[in-house]
């Protein structure tokens, strides 16, 4: 592999001294980079395929839908909101048994929410 590293950094090199790399779009602009810096390197391919075919985890799907169950308890009423509270409840325990690390939700985060709600 070390030889087919020097030989393209050969070739950019000479394409450098040519002028062939002068004046291409973003020249002299930071990097986009959309990798998370948190995955590991040899699970971000995987990751970027995924992203791009629109797949979406659960435990972010979940998130998503924790969210959109907050927004509707805000703007209803009597039992749409009571239906709306049992999602909520449903999501969040799927959400803490799936063991999901930093995106698990504490138990107390429910009380606290219902408390503020109410």
């Amino acid at each position: 592999m070390q030889a087919f590293e020097a030989i393209a950094e050969q070739r950019i090199q000479e394409a450098l001294q040519r002028g062939d790399l002068d004046g291409l779009p973003g020249s002299g602009e930071p990097l986009a980079l959309d990798d998370d810096p948190l995955v590991p390197e040899e699970l971000r391919m995987v990751y970027r395929v995924l992203k791009n075919s629109g797949y979406v985890p659960p435990e972010v799907q979940a998130i998503k839908d924790i969210a959109e169950l907050e927004r509707q308890i805000l703007a209803s009423s009597g039992e749409q909101r009571t239906l709306a509270l049992k999602k909520l409840r449903l999501l969040t325990m799927k959400l803490s048994a799936s063991g999901s690390g930093n995106l698990q939700l504490e138990a107390d985060y429910y009380d606290r929410l219902v408390e503020r709600l109410a």
